[in-house]
């Protein structure tokens, strides 16, 4: 009677990794209990998340370095495998919320968010790529556009490029405040992304600033951004809650990799006890402001919930 806060299905997005081909069901080492998933086994997935009340996925392509190159150009391409599953999953289940991934890593030979040239990130340069990556995600039938790639002004070049294409109810989750953090390392694993050069701190947030988010925030809500996302999120709890006081968008709040890696791992040596640690856990992002969870955990939290299993 007296919960001030309480975690709902409907708060969480499921991340699924996607590869071409069919009957590929890969488990990812330092993701227990996540896989690649081929087309065929992608649906699979799906229904089964579906039938457990989940209806809300975030997709994330495994791409093979041959079909990479400096301009990310298989990204929209008509036989890019990642859009060909997002139309089938829409097609067989028109009822779920499915969200992308837009930037350039997962396809580009150097391994950024953005365009290289010399050693730099050229950001304006990008926005055009961006662009042309979200209008082909809306065609597949994506319902959100996720914009992971932290380039100046791109929500509102994407808003422009989707509103120019009779795209004006395609939401963006913008991640707005995505910090250059140590926690990314299994999310990179699983896509084999990683910057074949340099880092990604020169356009990803110092963990240091909680302010900058705010004005990262401003940007974001003033070039169309329909929710506000933080990332990561465990360690941000205070930028998750200040969003939350300073906008009046929803908040969505990323689990990232390493942080239900490292919930694995110490419920793995008996340090912790999982069926309690995770749900605490997920209930803290909820109660710092989040009205979107993105967590490789919803699954579980999902079948805790069906049998009766969270208090």
């Amino acid at each position: 009677m007296v919960r001030e806060t309480r975690l709902d299905l409907a708060n969480l997005i499921f991340p699924l990794f996607v590869v071409d081909g069919t009957g590929k069901k890969e488990p990812i080492g330092a993701l227990p209990g996540i896989f690649r998933f081929s087309e065929d086994y992608v649906v699979k997935e799906v229904e089964e998340c579906m039938n457990l009340g989940l209806r809300s996925f975030v997709l994330f392509p495994a791409v093979e370095d041959s079909l990479k190159d400096k301009t990310a150009t298989y990204s929209y391409s008509e036989k890019n495998f990642y859009l060909r599953i997002i139309s089938r999953l829409k097609k067989e289940f028109p009822e779920s919320c499915l969200m992308s991934d837009v930037a350039m890593d997962p396809y580009s030979s150097d391994g950024h968010d953005g365009l290289v040239e010399n050693g730099r990130i050229l950001n304006d340069e990008t926005l055009g790529i961006l662009g042309k990556m979200a209008v082909a995600q809306a065609e597949a039938g994506i319902d959100i556009i996720g914009p992971s790639d932290m380039m100046d002004g791109r929500v509102q070049h994407i808003r422009e490029e989707l509103d120019d294409e009779d795209f004006e109810n395609v939401a963006i989750m913008s991640y707005c405040a995505k910090y250059a953090s140590a926690y990314y390392g299994p999310f990179r694993e699983a896509l084999a992304s990683a910057p074949k050069s340099g880092d990604k701190k020169t356009y990803q947030m110092d963990p240091a600033n909680k302010w900058e988010a705010v004005r990262e925030g401003e940007l974001d809500v003033a070039e169309g951004a329909d929710f506000l996302m933080v990332k990561p999120a465990l360690l941000y709890l205070d930028v998750i809650h200040l969003l939350k006081e300073k906008f009046e968008l929803p908040i969505a709040a990323y689990n990232v990799s390493g942080e239900y890696a490292m919930l694995k791992a110490a419920a793995a040596n008996g340090w912790l006890n999982y069926d309690q640690a995770m749900p605490e856990m997920l209930l803290s992002f909820k109660r710092a402001g989040a009205t979107s969870i993105l967590t490789y955990a919803a699954k579980e939290y999902a079948q805790m919930l069906k049998e009766g299993r969270l208090a």
